[in-house]
């Protein structure tokens, strides 16, 4: 398989949508598609890492909240990413942020990010 060709699902729901931030985190525009994830609501917190702040320009992010509520859902989009991307990603996002997998209403399985810390 070639390294480059994407094999991992990386789903967005925030900044890692925006053009400038691919490109400066990835070199390139990802290719998406709509998608959601269901029993998740969204909730702003506040970022304290500070080159996360400096390349994204705010310092209050969304964050993922698990309720488990079929009526709560978050809309974004799903990436076709190589695991190097990945790696990337894990860079670009809060130190306090984790990488989980989880189901998407599509029935897809991609990587999400929300904080670790209690809010």
């Amino acid at each position: 398989m070639n390294a480059s060709e994407p094999t991992e699902r990386l789903f967005s729901y925030g900044t890692l949508q925006e053009e400038a931030v691919q490109l400066s985190t990835f070199g390139r525009r990802l290719q998406g598609a709509p998608d959601s994830l269901i029993g998740y609501k969204i909730q702003m917190i506040p970022i304290h890492d500070q080159h996360f702040i400096a390349t994204s320009g705010a310092s209050h992010h969304r964050n993922l909240d698990f309720t488990g509520n079929k009526t709560d859902v978050v809309e974004g989009y799903v990436f076709a990413i190589t695991k190097r991307e990945l790696e990337q990603a894990d860079a670009y996002e809060p130190k306090d942020y984790k990488r989980v997998q989880a189901r998407l209403r599509s029935g897809l399985n991609a990587w999400i990010y929300l904080s670790d810390l209690e809010t």
